[in-house]
């Protein structure tokens, strides 16, 4: 059976990450299943678009575009949808690397034609060098990588991981694209879940959809050094709070907290009590990593209840756009989260 053909969009808005941008580029030319196309979408920046269109200028195999849509996340992504070519649509960050296999493990997942997105495992790669004594590894969804309690190997998941993620165009068409109005759109508080609403949508259009996360599927993202910090850790957590209210809001808490009530109830006491532990024994971080934990858990906690009151006094819409083969056709159907807008980005 001959591999699907993957387009791979990558997203960039800033040319402080020019290096970065382009060694993502090069990671993705240097597949070993290759790529049909990489798509660069460049969020609201003429400077960045013009640079990067002399830098691939004689590269075939690499388009540069501008998002067809408002500033976010989510309107570059579907920009890059409209118009790939792809049977599968891959997703990478604009400041990580795809080790060689990452497309193939990809591409094996899709064998089954009931799996509709296959979504892999993120690194990171802290400027210090290091990860933060501190820092607990349950908790790194917060700088956009792979959190300790995710089930490993290939195993079915509810939702996959935004920035590290692949689905079938078909897909789309059964759900539309990203939700403008939940993903990054230029604030600066990093609020989230824009993959995890897709995600719960798609299965709810399409009950027999499997969406698999395989751990083989690697990349690795550059955490800088300012949210190496607890200030930062700290924001994101409350800013995911407020994101997950609005899926809430949108698809119901059964479905929008699912995966979230396995993670609290089981997940972070086990982080707790193993942080409690290393103290006890006097292993550097210990009780750092316990007291992060807890922190994080109340920080976020707080963030869901006003997002929550938030939603229910009308804030918060967001719009679903439809996706055709080339085009992002309108404004799409508005979610029924009430009124206004939040932006951001995560997991």
């Amino acid at each position: 059976m001959s591999s699907p053909d993957i387009s791979v969009v990558i997203c960039v808005y800033t040319e402080d990450r020019w290096q970065d941008i382009l060694a993502a580029v090069s990671s993705v030319r240097a597949q070993s299943l290759p790529a049909l196309e990489t798509l660069l979408v460049v969020d609201h920046n003429a400077i960045l678009l013009d640079r990067l269109s002399r830098e691939y200028k004689e590269t075939a195999a690499v388009r540069v575009l501008a998002n067809a849509g408002p500033r976010g996340l989510s309107a570059g992504r579907n920009t890059g949808i409209a118009v790939a070519h792809g049977e599968i649509i891959a997703f990478l960050d604009d400041d990580a690397v795809a080790e060689r296999d990452w497309l193939r493990h990809f591409a094996s997942g899709y064998a089954d034609p009931r799996v509709m997105a296959v979504g892999g495992r993120t690194m990171p790669i802290w400027a210090s060098g290091r990860r933060p004594a501190w820092f607990p590894e349950e908790f790194d969804w917060v700088v956009g990588c792979t959190y300790k309690g995710l089930p490993p190997g290939r195993v079915q998941v509810r939702n996959v991981l935004g920035g590290n993620a692949s689905f079938r165009r078909t897909a789309f068409d059964a759900a539309g694209g990203f939700a403008t109005g939940i993903g990054r759109d230029g604030d600066k508080r990093p609020l989230g879940c824009e993959e995890t609403e897709l995600c719960i949508r798609l299965t709810r259009a399409r009950p027999d959809a499997i969406l698999l996360i395989d751990d083989r599927a690697v990349i690795h993202h550059r955490v800088p050094e300012p949210r190496e910090h607890f200030a930062y850790f700290r924001t994101r957590a409350y800013a995911e709070g407020l994101s997950k209210a609005l899926v809430a809001r949108s698809v119901g808490a059964d479905k929008g907290l699912e995966s979230e009530r396995r993670y609290t109830t089981r997940v972070l006491p086990a982080g707790v009590a193993r942080g409690l532990r290393d103290a006890l024994l006097a292993r550097p971080g210990g009780a750092g990593r316990a007291g992060a934990i807890v922190a994080g858990v109340l920080t976020a906690a707080g963030g869901y209840v006003l997002g929550s009151v938030r939603a229910r006094r009308g804030g918060g819409t967001f719009t679903v756009a439809e996706i055709e083969n080339g085009t992002e056709s309108g404004p799409g159907r508005e979610a029924a989260a009430g009124r206004g807008h939040e932006g951001g980005a995560g997991r």
